[in-house]
C-alpha cells in the first residue's frame, strides 16, 4: 500500500485531478476498443484496460482522503461512480466524511447495505455522528448493533445534540489524569499510547468523579520538574463549554483565546467531551459556505453534476421571488412611461440610482449579518445601528449624489435634472441603509437566518424604490 500523500498546494491538487481524468479517458478508449468486434487485438485491449484500472487504484491509494473527495466532486456522475468503485473499501468512511453533502448522497445511493456498514467500521464515534444523518435507517440500526456498549452510548449522545451546538461538534477521544499524581507518572502513562488523540495540546485534570479541576498543557508537562505533582503544574483558569452552547460562540472563544482544544463539561462540571480547533474551523467554513449560498438565493449546496431537476428544485424559490420583484420594478417604470417619453435622459440615468443603492444596501446587510454571526449585535441595537447607517448613507448620498448631479447637469445642460439626481441618489441610499439594517435584524428577531435572501431583498427594494423615487421626483419637478 502506498503512503498517502498530503496536499501541498492548489497546483498539486489540480495535477492529481488531471492524472485521474487522464486515466479515466484512457480507460474509456481502451474499453471501447476491447468491445469492438473488429479490433485486431482484443486480448491486448482488455489487458490494457485492466492495467489502466490498476494504475487508477494505485493513484487513488496514494492520495489523501480529502484529495480523493475533491476529485470525486469534480467528476461527472458516471466517472465519479467508477472512481468510487476503485477506492479501497476500508477508506470509504473517511472519504465520505470529506465530500460535500450533495456528492455524499450520490455515493451512498451507489452503495449497498453491507458496504455502508463496512465503511463505518474505521470511524470514531464523533465521525459516525456526522455520517449517521445521511445513512438509511436500516444501516444506522446495523451500525448501532455493531458498536461496543460504551461507543453506542456515545453515538446516541452525539446525535442527540442539535446542529450548530458544541455537542454536535465535540469528540470523545481525550486524555485525563488526576491532580495528585506526579508528572513522571503522567509521562509514563502517555508512553503507553500508540498515539495521542489528534490535536492534543493539553491534558484534562479531573477528580475521582470526572469533574474538571484544570488542564495540564504539554508544554508545562515537559518543562516542570517530573517529581512535582500535576496540581502544581496545572492551570485552573480554563475555558470550558457545555454541549448546549452555540457553536458560533465557541468559535469566537477559540479565536479570542487562541485555543487548540477545550473541554466540554455537563451541568455538574463532569468532562463529557472535547472540542478541537479542526472541528471549529470546519464549522466556520460550512457556515460561511451556507451564508454565501443563502445570499445568492440557493437552498443549499449543490452537486455541480446533479440532474437538471435537482438543480431546478434548489434554485427555483428565490428565482420566483426575483420574478415578482422584477415585475414590480417594471410596473413602477410603467407608471412613468409618459415622463420617460418626454425626457429621454431619465431612461439613461435611472439605472445609476438603482445600481448604487443596491451596492450600498448590500454593503450594509453584509456588515450587519457578519456582526450578528460574531455575536456583536443584539436585537435591541436596531435603533442605534439605524441611526449610524442612515448617517453614513446621508453623507454618501450628498457626496456621490452631488457628483452625479453635477455630471448630469454637464451632460444634459439642466441644473434641475442635476438636483433631482442628487436628491434621488440620497433618498435611495437612505432606503438602502434602512433595509440593510432592518431586514437582517427583523429576521433575527423572528428566529430566522439573517443571511438568507438578504441581497435578493435589498436589490428588489433599491431597484423598485430607486426607480420610483427618481422618476417620481423628475415628474414633479421637471415636467
Amino acid at each position: 500500500m502506498s503512503e498517502e500523500q498530503p496536499l501541498s498546494d492548489t497546483e498539486d491538487l489540480q495535477e492529481r485531478l488531471h492524472e485521474v481524468e487522464d486515466l479515466l479517458a484512457g480507460y474509456r478508449q481502451s474499453a471501447v476498443a476491447a468491445l469492438d468486434p473488429e479490433s485486431p487485438q482484443p486480448a491486448q485491449d482488455a489487458a490494457l484496460t485492466e492495467r489502466i484500472l490498476d494504475d487508477l487504484r494505485a493513484r487513488l491509494d496514494a492520495m489523501h482522503p480529502a484529495d480523493v473527495a475533491y476529485a470525486l466532486e469534480a467528476l461527472p456522475l458516471e466517472d465519479r461512480l467508477l472512481v468510487w468503485d476503485m477506492v479501497r473499501a476500508e477508506r470509504d468512511g473517511e472519504i465520505l466524511l470529506e465530500v460535500s453533502d450533495a456528492v455524499r448522497e450520490t455515493l451512498i445511493d451507489a452503495m449497498d447495505r453491507h458496504e455502508l456498514v463496512a465503511a463505518t467500521e474505521s470511524l470514531d464515534t464523533d465521525e459516525l455522528a456526522d455520517l449517521v444523518p445521511d445513512l438509511p435507517q436500516e444501516v444506522v440500526d446495523d451500525v448501532f448493533q455493531a458498536l461496543p456498549p460504551e461507543e453506542r452510548a456515545q453515538l446516541r449522545t452525539a446525535i442527540s445534540y442539535s446542529e450548530g451546538t458544541v455537542g454536535a461538534l465535540m469528540d470523545f477521544d481525550m486524555v485525563t489524569v488526576r491532580e495528585d499524581v506526579t508528572l513522571e507518572v503522567v509521562l509514563r502513562y502517555l508512553r503507553r499510547f500508540d498515539e495521542l488523540p489528534e490535536h492534543t495540546d493539553k491534558i484534562f485534570v479531573v477528580d475521582r468523579d470526572e469533574r474538571l479541576e484544570g488542564v495540564l498543557t504539554l508544554e508545562d508537562l515537559l518543562t516542570h520538574d517530573p517529581d512535582s505533582d500535576v496540581r502544581a503544574a496545572m492551570k485552573k483558569d480554563v475555558v470550558r463549554f457545555q454541549p448546549e452552547d452555540k457553536a458560533e460562540e465557541a468559535a469566537q472563544a477559540f479565536e479570542r483565546y487562541d485555543l487548540v482544544s477545550a473541554p466540554v463539561v455537563d451541568t455538574e462540571n463532569r468532562v463529557v467531551g472535547r472540542l478541537t480547533l479542526v472541528a471549529v474551523v470546519d464549522f466556520i467554513r460550512e457556515a460561511s459556505e451556507a451564508e454565501q449560498l443563502a445570499n445568492a438565493g440557493l437552498r443549499g449546496e449543490e452537486d455541480i453534476f446533479a440532474s437538471v431537476w435537482n438543480s431546478v428544485k434548489n434554485r427555483w424559490a428565490w428565482l420566483a421571488v426575483n420574478l415578482v420583484t422584477a415585475f414590480v420594478a417594471s410596473r413602477v417604470i410603467g407608471i412613468f412611461e409618459t415622463s420617460i417619453e418626454q425626457l429621454v435622459a431619465l431612461a439613461a440615468l435611472m439605472p445609476i440610482v438603482a445600481g448604487i443603492g443596491g451596492n450600498s444596501g448590500n454593503q450594509t446587510v453584509t456588515m450587519i449579518v457578519r456582526a450578528i454571526a460574531m455575536g456583536q449585535v443584539k436585537p435591541d441595537a436596531t435603533r442605534r445601528l439605524l441611526k449610524k447607517e442612515l448617517g453614513v448613507a446621508l453623507i454618501n448620498g450628498v457626496l456621490w449624489g452631488g457628483l452625479l448631479g453635477a455630471l448630469a447637469w454637464w451632460l444634459y445642460k439642466s441644473i434641475s435634472l442635476g438636483l433631482v439626481m442628487t436628491a434621488a441618489m440620497t433618498l435611495n441610499l437612505l432606503l438602502a441603509a434602512f433595509a440593510g439594517v432592518g431586514i437582517p435584524m427583523l429576521r433575527q428577531r423572528l428566529g430566522a437566518d439573517p443571511a438568507v435572501g438578504g441581497s435578493v431583498m435589498i436589490t428588489a427594494l433599491t431597484d423598485s424604490g430607486g426607480f420610483f423615487i427618481f422618476l417620481g421626483l423628475a415628474t414633479l419637478f421637471l415636467l
